[in-house]
């Protein structure tokens, strides 16, 4: 039994990175500085390891023959999911190129809501070094950012010492939309967060009358959605006295029609709080199950983010188009590959056409696959790297036991050489 520290986390998208874990075998337990989404990740224990044809035990060398033979005669394979580290996601393109496969990340619905706001009138984020350092106001809008991340206002607003803060117990916290889910937004000092509540599908609309105060518009209409304009017009006064504030939201969270408006209303504000005189970043949430990972390297490597289509020997990319769901209800695929390194309760989209799952150990299915592949989860089983939600650290992952399991790159690979 041995105990590792200082070990990074793939699950969280925040880049912890404090994490002290007990090793005895193949167990893990996480003995200091866990949380309700890191611990039971880690945690998780080894359930099978050998792979499966139709649901008997194979070889690996059979189920990636098995694989590559289901692949080599599609016209259009699509290979969803996406949830793996860099080499994981390199060796994934590589094998879409070859089969010409569509490849769409499984939060990609999500994070079209930050692309499209983003490729239409650009946007200005910062970085969690930056508002660890400098942000004395963050404005939380529509998301419950401490189910989200449990230790982020730990790791990021309660911190003892800033490089331009004289006290970060004197951050100042508002959430507009949703309320948060316990007390990790009080701050130290005992001071709670102003929170004012209205349905997500008013967000649209309180969000464009606080943009409107913020550029120092009137506004006849004494409240919308139930939020006073004076209280809106309290937010708007206090981002831009604030020295840096933020913005924060989760495209994941804002669940209606043309939300990526909404996005853009808040991208807005930013741009014209700065140019206003005061300082104001957008920070969006992301990178859970390596959706930003996949969306990095798919960037790096062909352009696009990670709704691609390898079908014509060059990658097309489409926001809407070339969604993995839409392809697969509407019988443009015939094939469907599923990778998911990090989470077994993300099941594969039901189908009836050849399936190829390649997921960490444990998944559980209504229906077997024709191949099922189990396969390391980086940062446990095989060392990596993953992408942290502002994108701009690549977290290196840590081997932490020998389970014999391969890791989704060696896998991918091993497919694509057989093709």
């Amino acid at each position: 039994m041995t105990e590792i520290t200082e070990v990074p986390s793939p699950f969280c998208g925040i880049g912890t990175d404090d994490l002290s874990i007990q090793v005895d075998g193949t167990t893990l337990k996480v003995t200091a500085n866990g949380c309700s989404v890191n611990t039971p990740a880690f945690e998780q224990a080894v359930a099978d390891t050998v792979p499966r044809i139709a649901g008997q035990a194979a070889s690996l060398e059979a189920a990636t023959t098995k694989a590559a033979e289901l692949l080599r005669n599609t016209h259009q394979p699509v290979i969803g999911g996406c949830a793996t580290d860099v080499y994981g996601m390199r060796a994934l393109l590589a094998l879409a190129d070859k089969s010409g496969a569509v490849v769409d990340n499984l939060n990609f619905n999500n994070a079209r809501r930050n692309l499209l706001a983003l490729q239409d009138s650009g946007w200005m984020n910062t970085t969690l070094a930056e508002l660890k350092n400098r942000c004395d106001l963050l404005l939380i809008v529509g998301t419950d950012l401490e189910a989200f991340a449990p230790r982020f206002f730990e790791k990021y607003l309660w911190n003892e010492e800033a490089m331009f803060l004289d006290n970060t117990a004197n951050r100042e916290i508002i959430y507009l939309g949703k309320a948060p889910s316990g007390n990790a937004s009080t701050s130290p000092s005992g001071q709670k967060a102003t929170v004012l509540t209205c349905a997500d599908a008013d967000l649209p609309e309180v969000t464009a009358a606080l943009s409107a105060l913020v550029k120092g518009h009137l506004l006849h209409a004494q409240s919308v959605a139930g939020i006073a304009i004076s209280e809106l017009q309290l937010i708007a006064d206090k981002l831009k006295a604030a020295q840096y504030g933020v913005i924060l939201w989760g495209a994941a969270a804002l669940a209606f029609d043309q939300a990526e408006l909404t996005v853009q209303t808040l991208c807005n504000i930013v741009k014209d709080l700065n140019q206003a005189g005061t300082r104001c970043s957008g920070f969006p949430l992301g990178g859970k199950e390596g959706d930003q990972t996949a969306n990095q390297v798919c960037g790096w490597t062909t352009g696009y983010p990670a709704r691609v289509n390898f079908a014509r020997g060059y990658p097309e990319y489409d926001p809407y188009l070339y969604d993995s769901q839409t392809l697969l209800s509407n019988g443009e695929a015939d094939a469907l590959l599923w990778v998911q390194a990090f989470n077994s309760s993300a099941l594969p989209p039901k189908t009836h056409l050849p399936t190829i799952v390649i997921a960490r150990s444990g998944m559980k299915f209504e229906k077997e696959p024709d191949v099922f592949i189990p396969v390391g989860t980086p940062g446990i089983d095989h060392s990596g790297h993953a992408y942290r939600l502002d994108n701009v650290v690549a977290i290196r992952l840590k081997k932490l036991r020998d389970s014999g399991l391969p890791s989704t790159a060696e896998v991918l690979s091993a497919i694509e050489q057989a093709l």
